[in-house]
């Protein structure tokens, strides 16, 4: 009787460790599925709509931004606000908007932009003779004595990098229209040792 009773005992808890075993499997694979779908819903419209990774690809923005630098964009503010004049901003390249570019903006929708001998010259209602620009972010070895005039539409944006003389810029293939910006770079990760908040900031 007594071994009858610890086999019959064995039984029950052989049983329910089967049971604990089983619920348990089952769960799991439910909550994998809430998880799952809990990160698309916040993954996926952030990276949509408020901000992504890009990795900086080519020397067209030396010695502001180097090649293989991991960037995180900024996409909400374009949303809330127009680019301003010296941002740098992240735009698809009008020619082909499965790639994506990084330049500088330098003229604004209806401005007339001249450049001269590495200088560039603003013309706009404000300044009717001309505003020549300061450009700290470009550096004497990366200036280019090119001549150019281009007057903006009311929704275009005239982009250059600020490695003059190695930039596929606007220069070569015109404005960049509003609606490809993507947004602007705020902060710089990797490497390590560049880490910035708001980098290419024409005032750091």
């Amino acid at each position: 009787m007594i071994a009858m009773n610890e086999r019959s005992l064995d039984n029950r808890d052989i049983s329910a460790a089967e049971t604990i075993e089983q619920r348990p499997r089952g769960n799991f694979w439910i909550e994998i599925i809430k998880f799952t779908l809990i990160t698309l819903l916040i993954v996926v419209p952030f990276r949509i709509y408020i901000a992504q990774p890009f990795i900086v690809s080519g020397a067209s923005m030396d010695e502001t931004f180097a090649d293989g630098e991991y960037l995180i964009v900024d996409q909400l503010s374009r949303r809330l606000e127009d680019p301003q004049r010296e941002s740098v901003v992240i735009f698809k390249y009008p020619k082909d908007t499965s790639k994506f570019f990084i330049k500088r903006i330098i003229g604004l929708p209806g401005e007339t932009v001249m450049g001269r001998d590495g200088i560039i010259t603003i013309i706009n209602e404000a300044h009717p003779d001309g505003l020549t620009l300061h450009e700290p972010y470009v550096s004497d070895e990366n200036k280019k004595e090119d001549t150019f005039t281009t007057t903006l539409k009311d929704n275009e944006f005239f982009v250059m990098g600020d490695n003059r003389a190695g930039s596929f810029d606007s220069r070569a293939w015109g404005p960049v229209p509003a609606e490809l910006i993507v947004g602007r770079p705020i902060m710089r990760l990797l490497p390590a040792h560049r880490l910035h908040v708001l980098p290419g900031d024409f005032s750091e």
